[in-house]
C-alpha cells in the first residue's frame, strides 16, 4: 500500500486514500493497543492548518472516512501523536513516508529535614544565598501529581511568578484552580494513555482511589516535588522520626507538576511524552523524572520516550535529571543512560533510625525501622521462620502463605523480595503475628532502609538474618523481641552507596559512564499526600503530613533542586555546564575522610557505582572549569554509535547528515572519561586509546592557568598521558582543548580499572573519573 505524498494536490490525496480502504479492511481486527508515532513535522501539507488536523485526517490515516483516534498530539520536544490502534493498522501507518518511528506504549515504574545540609547548603551563605534559594526558576516534576494544600507548597512571602511562565492549573474533582499559587505555579494531568489501556484490556485508572486531576493519590509525586523545591516547614517529622525543619534543595523555586503516573497503574510512555512536551512548552527550567524502565533494562535511545523527550528538552536549554533505577547492586543495572540526561544514583546520609533485635540468648543484632505504634510489651516472644517448613512463598511472607496456627502470637522472620517490604508485615499481622523481622537476601547485602510498618518490625542485613535463622534452627524454644531507638544523627560512615542504587557499566553505550553521580536517596523525609498512609497500602488508614522514603526516586530531585539553584546563580549556563559543575566538584570521601564504600559489600566503591561521586553543592557554585556540550555534539555522538540519519531524526526531529569520517563516541565532551578495549582471549598489553575534551573557564578570573595531574592506585596497569599538561585561559580564550591518552600496560582480564584526571589552578579542583574496561566484541 502506498501513502500519498504530502506535496501532492489534495484531489490526488483523496483519490489515493479511497483506493487504500480495501488494504486497510483486509488487515482484520485484533485487540487495540496504544502506539506512539514520531512524525517528520516538516512534511505537513499546507492545506492543514495544524499538525493535529493533519494527523487526525483520513489523508494521514489511510482509513477512508474514519479519522485516527488520537490520544496525545506532541509538538514541542517531540513531534507526532499517540493513538489506540490494532497492531495491523499501526503496521500500515508505519509505512507512511512521514512516519519516522513507531513504538508500542510501555508501562514504566516509579523508581527532607537534613539532606540539604548534608549537601553543603547553609542558611544565608553560599549557593542558597547567591541564588536566592532558586526563586526565579521553575522546576517541572513528572510524577504522580501533588497534594497542593501541603504547607511545603505555601507561597507565603514569595514574589511574583516569573513573567516568562506560560503554564496553567488544570482543574478536576476536588482540584479548583485556586489551589495553585505563586509557589505551585502549574499543575496538569495526563490520562489518555491509561484510558486507552483500559479500553484495550489493560488496568486503566482506579477511580476509587484516584481523581482525574493533578491531585496526588499515591504520595510519590508530592514527596519528590517537595524534596526538590519544598518550602521551609517547621516542626516536621514522620510520627516523631527525623524531626526538624523540612525544606527542599531549592526552597523558593517554583513548582509545576505534571501527573503522568497513576496510583496502582504506573506510568505509560505516551503520557510521559505528553508531560515532557507540555512542560517545555509551559516554560520550565528544570525537569525532574523519577521514573525508571519498566523492566530495568536500558532501551535504545530511539525507542525510549524518556530519552527522546529529554533530548527535546535539553536542546531547548532545560536541564533534565532522572533516577538511575533501583535494581542494584547488580552490575549493569543503571537505567536512563542517555548522555543528555543527568542520571542520579542514591547514597545514605548521616541519619538513621535504629532498631535492635534481641534474641533469647541475649545477643543484640542491629537493624532499622520506622515503626511508630505501640511497642512490644513483655520480655520475649516466640520466634519462627516459616520458610523452614512452608516453602518459598512462606519464607517471603507472600499473600495467604502463612499458617495462622504457626505464626499467631509470634515474631515472624520474612525474607525480603518478590513483594513490597511493608506488605509482608500486613500478611504477618493478618495471620496473627505480633512482630516481623525482615531479613535481607544475598543480593541486598547489608543495605537497609526504614519502613513505617503496620506492626512492630525491624529490617536486618543479610549477615544478621543468617544469624537469626541459625538461632531459630538450633534453639529448643527460640524467642526474641524488638526495641526501637528513634532517630540517630552523625552516623558514620556517610555517605555510603545504597545497595539498591542502579550500577554501571552502561550496558547501552559503555563509552558514557553512568550513573553520573549520586545524591541522598535513603530515608529521606519530605511532604506526603493526604490520601494514603505512610506505607502506601490501601489497607493503611494512618495519615501523616511527611513521610520517609528511599530510592533513586528520592536522589533524583536533590539534583533537580541543585540544578535550579545553579541555573538561578548562573542563568547563562547550559544543562551540560550545570551537570559538569556538579560532577567535577563531587566528593569521593565520606565523613570519616576515607573513600566512600558500597553498602552491599562494605568495600570501597568505584565510578561504576557513584559516577563522578556524591553531589557537593558547597563547591558546585564555583567549579572553575566546565565541559559544555551543544546539540550538534550529541548528534555527532549518535552518529558515532552507528545510528543512521533517519534513526537520529527519531530522537532529534531535525534532519541529520553524519560526517564521512565517523566520530568517536568517547570524544563526546563529557565530564567523565570511559574507554573500552576488546576483551578477546589473551588480549595484548599496550592497547591504547586517545580521547579529546574541551574545557571552558567559568571562573571569576578570566586569566587562569590550570595544571593536570592523574591520580590512580598502584598496580592498575594503566598509563595516562595528558596533552598539553597546562591550560592557559584568558579573556579572549576561555575554551581550551586537550587530549587524554590511555594505555593498558598489562593484559586485560575482563574487569575494569579506574583513575582520575584533575585540573587545578590552586583554588579549583576539576576532577573527572577515568574508567577503562574490557568488553567482549559482538
Amino acid at each position: 500500500m502506498a501513502f500519498p505524498c504530502p506535496h501532492l494536490p489534495l484531489i490526488l490525496i483523496v483519490t489515493l486514500i479511497a483506493a487504500s480502504e480495501a488494504d486497510l479492511s483486509a488487515t482484520g481486527g485484533g485487540k487495540k493497543k496504544t502506539f506512539v508515532f514520531r512524525v517528520d513535522d516538516r512534511a505537513k501539507p499546507s492545506v492543514f492548518p495544524t499538525h493535529a488536523q493533519w494527523y487526525g485526517s483520513a489523508a494521514f490515516s489511510g482509513g477512508g472516512a474514519t479519522p485516527l483516534p488520537l490520544l496525545h498530539v506532541y509538538d514541542t520536544v517531540f513531534h507526532g501523536f499517540s493513538a489506540s490502534l490494532t497492531p495491523a493498522h499501526a503496521a500500515i501507518l508505519s509505512a507512511h513516508p512521514s512516519v519516522l518511528a513507531v513504538f508500542e506504549d510501555r508501562l514504566r515504574r516509579l523508581d527532607t529535614t537534613r539532606s540539604p545540609q548534608f549537601l553543603g547548603l547553609r542558611n544565608q551563605d553560599g549557593l542558597w544565598s547567591d541564588s536566592d534559594y532558586g526563586s526565579d526558576v521553575v522546576v517541572g516534576v513528572l510524577d504522580t501529581g501533588v497534594w497542593p494544600e501541603h504547607r511545603s507548597f505555601s507561597d507565603r512571602n514569595l514574589g511574583p511568578v516569573p513573567s516568562r511562565w506560560r503554564g496553567a492549573c488544570e482543574t478536576g474533582p476536588g482540584f479548583p484552580v485556586s489551589l495553585c499559587n505563586r509557589k505551585l505555579v502549574g499543575a496538569r494531568f495526563f490520562s489518555k494513555g491509561h484510558d486507552a489501556s483500559f479500553v484495550g484490556g489493560g488496568g486503566g485508572i482506579n477511580q476509587t482511589v484516584e481523581s482525574r486531576s493533578p491531585r496526588d493519590a499515591d504520595g510519590h509525586g508530592t514527596h519528590t516535588a517537595s524534596t526538590a523545591a519544598g518550602r521551609h516547614a517547621f516542626r516536621a517529622s514522620m510520627a516523631g522520626y527525623a524531626a526538624g525543619i523540612a525544606k527542599g534543595v531549592a526552597p523558593k523555586a517554583r513548582v509545576a507538576t505534571y501527573k503522568v503516573c497513576w496510583k496502582g497503574s504506573g506510568c505509560l510512555d505516551s503520557d510521559i511524552l505528553a508531560g515532557f512536551d507540555r512542560a517545555v512548552s509551559d516554560g520550565v527550567d528544570v525537569i525532574s523524572v523519577s521514573i525508571g524502565g519498566g523492566d530495568g533494562i536500558a532501551s535504545p535511545y530511539y525507542l525510549d520516550p524518556i530519552a527522546i523527550g529529554s533530548f527535546g528538552a535539553v536542546s531547548r536549554g532545560v536541564f533534565v535529571a532522572s533516577s538511575a533505577g533501583n535494581d542494584g547492586p547488580t552490575s549493569m543495572s543503571v537505567t536512563n543512560v542517555a548522555p543528555w540526561l543527568t542520571t542520579v544514583g542514591a547514597g545514605t546520609i548521616d541519619r538513621t533510625f535504629p532498631a535492635d533485635v534481641i534474641l533469647g540468648d541475649g545477643r543484640r543484632l542491629s537493624g532499622v525501622s520506622l515503626y511508630s505504634g505501640k511497642p512490644l510489651t513483655g520480655s520475649k516472644y516466640p520466634l519462627v521462620y516459616p520458610g523452614k517448613s512452608g516453602g518459598l512463598s512462606a519464607s517471603l511472607c507472600m499473600d495467604n502463605s502463612l499458617d495462622p496456627k504457626m505464626v499467631a502470637g509470634k515474631i515472624v522472620i520474612c525474607d525480603r523480595g518478590s513483594s513490597p517490604r511493608v506488605a509482608k508485615g500486613h500478611v504477618v499481622k493478618d495471620a496473627g503475628g505480633v512482630g516481623m523481622i525482615l531479613a535481607n537476601g544475598l543480593s541486598n547485602g547489608e543495605g537497609l532502609v526504614g519502613d513505617a510498618h503496620v506492626l512492630p518490625a525491624c529490617a536486618v542485613g543479610y549477615s544478621e538474618g543468617d544469624v537469626i535463622k541459625a538461632y531459630v534452627a538450633s534453639a529448643a524454644v527460640p524467642t526474641a523481641t524488638i526495641q526501637f531507638r528513634g532517630t540517630v544523627l552523625g552516623v558514620k560512615p556517610a555517605p555510603v552507596v545504597a545497595s539498591f542504587s542502579g550500577r554501571g557499566p552502561n550496558g547501552l553505550t559503555p563509552s558514557i559512564l553512568k550513573p553520573d553521580l549520586i545524591a541522598p536517596g535513603v530515608n529521606i523525609l519530605a511532604a506526603w499526600t493526604g490520601a494514603a498512609g505512610p506505607t502506601g497500602l490501601d489497607s493503611d488508614s494512618r495519615r501523616t503530613e511527611f513521610n520517609i522514603l528511599s530510592g533513586t526516586s528520592m536522589a533524583c530531585p536533590h539534583v533537580s533542586g541543585a540544578a535550579a539553584l545553579l541555573k538561578s546563580a548562573h542563568p547563562d549556563w547550559s544543562p551540560a555546564a550545570i551537570r559538569s559543575a556538579m560532577m567535577t566538584t563531587a566528593r569521593l570521601d565520606d565523613n570519616r575522610r576515607k573513600p566512600m564504600t558500597d553498602e552491599s559489600t562494605g568495600k570501597p566503591t568505584t565510578p561504576f557505582n557513584i559516577g563522578a561521586g556524591h553531589l557537593n553543592l558547597d563547591r558546585a557554585m564555583d567549579p572553575g572549569l566546565v565541559y559544555d556540550i551543544a546539540t550538534q555534539d550529541y548528534v555527532a555522538f549518535l552518529c558515532a554509535i552507528g545510528y543512521d540519519p533517519r534513526t537520529i531524526q527519531v530522537i532529534t526531529n531535525a534532519p541529520t547528515a553524519c560526517p564521512a569520517r565517523k566520530p568517536a563516541a568517547e570524544d563526546l565532551n563529557y565530564p567523565s572519561i570511559s574507554v573500552t578495549f576488546p576483551a578477546a582471549a589473551g588480549a595484548a598489553a599496550n592497547q591504547s586509546r586517545t580521547v579529546r575534551r574541551t574545557a571552558t573557564n567559568v571562573g571569576s578570573m578570566a586569566e587562569a592557568v590550570y595544571k593536570a595531574r592523574v591520580e590512580m592506585a598502584e598496580g592498575q596497569g594503566l598509563a595516562v598521558a595528558v596533552t598539553p599538561r597546562k591550560l592557559a585561559f584568558s579573556a579572549g580564550s576561555r575554551r581550551q582543548r586537550f587530549k587524554v591518552s590511555v594505555t593498558a600496560t598489562a593484559e586485560g582480564d575482563g574487569g575494569a580499572r579506574f583513575a582520575y584526571l584533575v585540573w587545578s589552578d590552586g583554588s579549583h579542583e576539576v576532577r573527572s573519573p577515568i574508567v577503562v574496561s574490557w568488553i567482549q566484541p559482538l
